[in-house]
């Protein structure tokens, strides 16, 4: 039996100066990419972000909601929840 993928709600900050992880607050990962949010450079951005900062293929994370909007809810094959905010660094804040 194979593991579900985690899920992560994301607030994305596009054009950003570079691309970061800001903070874990009320269960919402804030994140920054430089990209723009044009044509979908923006979300390919923030999916080669955390691929490197999680140290996984891009193709093991996925966006599940929020295509066009700055609140999306990402998948993560192969981690669980709180091995990505360890990764990712996140400060939780509440």
């Amino acid at each position: 039996m194979t593991q579900r993928p985690a899920t992560i709600t994301l607030r994305v900050q596009p054009n950003a100066r570079r691309n970061e992880v800001l903070k874990l607050e009320e269960d919402v990962l804030h994140v920054r990419v430089a990209a723009p949010p044009v044509k979908g450079k923006a979300n390919r951005e923030l999916i080669d972000f955390l691929s490197r900062s999680l140290g996984i293929s891009r193709d093991s994370i996925t966006i599940e909601k929020g295509f066009t909007s700055r609140t999306k809810m990402i998948a993560v094959a192969g981690l669980d929840r709180d091995s990505i905010l360890e990764r990712l660094g996140a400060e939780t804040k509440r």
